[in-house]
């Protein structure tokens, strides 16, 4: 959809109707926000100069135009969700027909924590717009997570100062791996921090095997990354040298460095990522060529994660 002179028409008939109500919450809610901005100058110069009728209209002003704002808010989060079930839902398929979109369901927490790859569940968590579909034999999906975790520290003066910091932003990718494994094992970007390895050993004890750091015959994947598992044969069996070629391939690629594990015979991929994305604009056109661009190189580059990493190739009998 990056160009939209070359859309069908029906996909264009969706895309001329979500523009004509974008064009009319946006000019609600210029005006709404005018007549609440309005207020403010006009509450100050009554109450500079003690003129109650001034300040009785200013703050008229004001709250009448922050509850227009607070109605109209529904209305702009349905628009929002029909141009992720309308038009984005669309315009995937263009990548793949198998391809769908679920903007109200996301990774669990559990699945989240359940991967290994972070160090601490976090308190405030959020996931939304899981895309999912078939690549060959794989099935997969990757959905939007914001993650962050709260940090109590007390004062000179005894209060408690509590502090949120950033556990995880972006986009994780989770597919079916083609080779069976029982054991866990955890390909740890080295800029995640170097605590993986008692992070990975004091939450699998249910697991059996040394919780160790794994040594790999490959010097320019060894730099960047650090692989931990509970049984070194089998990080070895799945980590071929052509799997770490893949893997290293896949994270030049990226602009921050990835992550991975290998729980439960899922593969789970972090790509650290600072924008959101299928995200509808309130205040530009949707009548642009470039439109989604960046979602949709977002949903190629995610979807071509199975090919890179040879995914489909199914080994001794895993269909």
């Amino acid at each position: 959809m990056e160009n939209i002179s070359h859309l069908d028409s029906a996909t264009m008939e969706v895309l001329t109707a979500l523009e004509a109500t974008r064009i009319n919450l946006r000019k609600k809610r210029v005006i709404h926000l005018a007549i609440c901005l309005t207020g403010i100058p006009i509450a100050i110069l009554g109450f500079t100069f003690t003129i109650l009728p001034l300040i009785a209209i200013g703050i008229i002003c004001f709250f009448a135009g922050f509850i227009a704002i607070s109605v109209n808010s529904g209305a702009v989060d349905q628009y929002r969700l029909d141009f992720k079930q309308k038009l984005v839902a669309q315009a995937i398929k263009m990548i793949d027909q198998s391809l769908e979109i679920d903007p109200k369901r996301g990774l669990s927490e559990d699945e989240f924590f359940g991967s290994l790859l972070f160090k601490k569940r976090p308190d405030k968590y959020r996931s939304e717009d899981r895309v999912s579909g078939n690549s060959g034999k794989t099935r997969f999906s990757f959905s939007e997570v914001h993650a962050q975790y709260k940090e109590l520290t007390i004062t000179k003066k005894g209060t408690t100062q509590e502090t949120w910091h950033e556990l995880f932003c972006g986009v994780i990718f989770q597919a079916d791996f083609n080779k069976n494994f029982k054991e866990l094992t955890v390909v740890q970007s080295k800029a995640f921090g170097s605590d993986v390895a008692e992070w990975f050993g004091s939450n699998t004890p249910f697991f059996s095997g040394a919780k160790e750091r794994v040594r790999l015959e490959n010097p320019e994947f060894e730099k960047h990354f650090a692989t931990y598992s509970s049984d070194q044969i089998e990080a070895r069996y799945i980590l071929t040298p052509l799997m770490m070629e893949s893997i290293s391939l896949l994270n030049d690629r990226c602009e921050d460095s990835i992550s991975l594990s290998f729980v439960g015979n899922v593969i789970t991929i972090a790509f650290p990522l600072s924008r959101n994305y299928f995200e509808a604009p309130l205040f530009e056109s949707l009548m642009t060529e470039g439109l989604m661009k960046e979602d949709l190189d977002l949903v190629r580059h995610i979807y071509k994660v199975i090919e890179t990493l040879d995914l489909n190739t199914r080994i001794w009998g895993r269909d």
